[in-house]
C-alpha cells in the first residue's frame, strides 16, 4: 500500500491553507502546482495591480514606465528577482504559457485555473500592444540593466530613487528580427488562447502579430543591435533564424492561411543547418526544438517527426544527468533547462512519438523539482523548500521598514512567501544551497517557470486520458 504524504503550508498571499499531497512514488498533485505557479506570475506584475490582486505584498510599480519617450510603458512583468522589463524573455514566456493552455486546455480545467493562465497571458500581451507603436518600431525593454541591478528595494519604491527607467526600441534602422519574431509568436499563439471567449481581442492581438512578423522578415538583424543594455543579460546568441520560423508556425497555426506555411518552408530552407539540426537545449534563446515540434504538429512530414525523435531521444538517453537524475543542459537554471526540455518531449509524447519513455522522462524531471530527491526546488510548495530565494520585493519586509542591501544579505527567511516560483536549482552534483545571495541557483525568472508550468498540464493531461 503506498505511503501517502500529505503535506500542509500556509500561503500568507491568499490568506489561507492549501494541502499539497503526493504518493511516496512522486505522483504529485499537479493542479496545486499549476495554481502556486500563476501565483508566482501576479507577484511579478509591473504597472497598476487589477483590483482582484491576489499577493497582498505587492502594489502599483513603475507607473512612470515610458514617460521619457512620451508613451505608456506600464504593465508586463519584471523579469527576474530584479525589476527590468526585458521583452525577449517576456515575449518566449507569453508564447510557452499560451502553447501549453492551447495543447492542454483540459488541465487547466480540472486545475480550475483556465481563467487566471488567460489573465497570465493577457498581462503580457496588453504590455506587447502599447511596445509596439507602428508598424516598424517596437519597444523591447524598459530599465537599465546595471541601474537597476545596483538597486535592492521594493518595485512600489522604486519613484523614491529619482530615477525614470529609460526605454528601449529596435526600429527599420536596424531591424531586430529576433525580437520582433518572438513578440510576434506569443501575441499569434495568444490569439487562439482568446478566440472563443474575446473574438475581438483575438483579432487585435493577431493583426499585431502579422505586423510584427512583416517587420521581422523584412528588416533583419539581432535585436541586440539596437538595444545594446541587453548584451549582458539575453543576448540572442543563436541568432533570428530559429524566432523566424517560430513566429511564422504560429501565425500558420492561428491563421490556417497558406501564404505562412510557404514562409516556414522558405526559413527552413534558408537557415537548414540550424533548424533541422539537434538542437542542445530549448529556451528563450534558442525555440529550434519547439520549432520541430510545432512543425511536427502542424505540418505533419515525417521529417519534422524525426527532428522530435531525434532531440528528445539525445535527451532522455544521451545528455547528462546529475547522480540523482536531473538532465544537465547548462550550469545556470539548471531546473529551468530540465522543465524546458520536459516540455518539447512531453508534446512529442502527445504526438505518439515514443509516448512511455518521453512521458516518464517528463515525470522524472518534474518530480525532482518537486521533490523526488528529498526537498522540492519550488517556493512554499512541498517538502523543505526554498525560502531565500534571490528576489528583491519578497525579501523586502512591509513598509515602513526600509529594504536595501540588508535585506539581500538578511540570514533569514524571505519576509514573503513567494509562492510557485521555481529556483535556479542544483549544480552537476545535485548541491544546493538555499542562499539569497546566489543568484545563478536561487534566482527565479519568469521563463524559468513557463515550460515547467507547461509541463505540468501535460502531465496532468496524460493522468486524465
Amino acid at each position: 500500500m503506498l505511503n501517502i504524504l500529505i503535506i500542509v503550508l500556509s500561503v500568507a498571499l491568499v490568506g489561507q491553507t492549501v494541502t499539497f499531497q503526493t504518493e511516496s512514488n512522486g505522483n504529485y498533485n499537479y493542479g496545486d502546482v499549476i495554481h502556486s505557479s500563476l501565483l508566482f506570475y501576479e507577484a511579478q506584475r509591473s504597472g497598476k495591480l487589477p483590483t482582484d490582486n491576489r499577493i497582498p505584498w505587492r502594489g502599483d510599480s513603475m507607473l512612470d514606465d515610458g514617460k521619457t519617450v512620451g508613451l505608456d510603458l506600464t504593465g508586463g512583468y519584471f523579469d527576474a528577482g530584479d525589476y527590468v522589463k526585458f521583452n525577449f524573455p517576456m515575449a518566449y514566456t507569453v508564447t510557452v504559457l499560451s502553447w501549453g493552455a492551447i495543447e492542454f486546455e483540459d488541465a487547466y480545467i480540472r486545475a480550475g485555473e483556465l481563467d487566471n493562465v488567460r489573465k497570465a497571458i493577457k498581462w503580457g500581451t496588453d504590455y506587447f500592444i502599447k511596445c509596439h507603436t507602428n508598424e516598424d518600431q517596437l519597444y523591447g525593454q524598459v530599465g537599465n540593466g546595471e541601474e537597476d541591478h545596483a538597486v535592492w528595494s521594493r518595485p512600489e519604491d522604486w519613484s523614491k530613487t529619482g530615477k525614470v527607467r529609460p526605454a528601449y526600441k529596435i526600429t527599420s534602422n536596424k531591424g531586430g528580427s529576433d525580437l520582433a519574431g518572438e513578440t510576434a509568436a506569443a501575441l499569434a499563439a495568444a490569439s487562439m488562447v482568446f478566440r472563443k471567449t474575446d473574438p475581438t481581442y483575438a483579432d487585435l492581438v493577431l493583426k499585431h502579430a502579422k505586423s510584427l512578423y512583416t517587420f521581422a522578415d523584412q528588416h533583419r538583424d539581432t535585436y541586440t543591435s539596437e538595444i545594446t543594455d541587453a548584451i549582458n543579460f539575453y543576448k540572442s546568441w543563436s541568432g533570428f533564424g530559429d524566432e523566424l520560423a517560430w513566429s511564422a508556425l504560429w501565425l500558420l497555426r492561428a491563421t490556417n492561411d497558406s501564404q505562412y506555411r510557404a514562409q516556414v518552408d522558405k526559413h527552413f530552407q534558408e537557415f537548414a543547418s540550424k533548424l533541422t539540426g539537434r538542437p542542445s537545449e530549448f529556451g528563450w534563446d534558442d525555440k529550434t526544438a519547439g520549432v520541430q515540434v510545432l512543425a511536427a504538429q502542424l505540418i505533419g512530414d515525417e521529417k519534422y517527426k524525426t527532428m522530435v525523435k531525434t532531440f528528445c531521444d539525445w535527451v532522455v538517453n544521451s545528455a547528462p544527468k546529475t547522480p540523482k537524475g536531473l538532465v544537465y543542459i547548462n550550469e545556470w537554471g539548471t531546473l529551468r533547462h530540465a522543465g524546458n526540455v520536459a516540455f518539447i518531449c512531453l508534446q512529442a509524447a502527445k504526438l505518439g512519438i515514443n509516448e512511455q519513455p518521453y512521458r516518464k522522462f517528463g515525470e522524472s524531471q518534474i518530480g525532482y523539482i518537486l521533490g523526488d530527491t528529498g526537498r522540492s526546488f519550488v517556493v512554499g510548495l512541498g517538502v523543505n523548500p526554498p525560502t531565500h530565494p534571490h528576489h528583491r520585493s519578497s525579501s523586502c519586509p512591509n513598509p515602513p521598514a526600509v529594504c536595501d542591501y540588508g535585506a539581500e544579505t538578511n540570514p533569514g527567511p524571505n519576509p514573503h512567501v513567494l509562492t510557485g516560483a521555481m529556483v535556479g536549482g542544483p549544480d552537476r552534483n545535485d548541491v544546493y544551497d538555499d542562499k539569497r545571495t546566489d543568484y545563478m541557483h536561487n534566482e527565479v525568472a519568469i521563463d524559468y517557470n513557463a515550460a515547467f508550468q507547461g509541463s505540468l498540464t501535460a502531465l496532468l493531461h496524460f493522468q486524465l486520458k
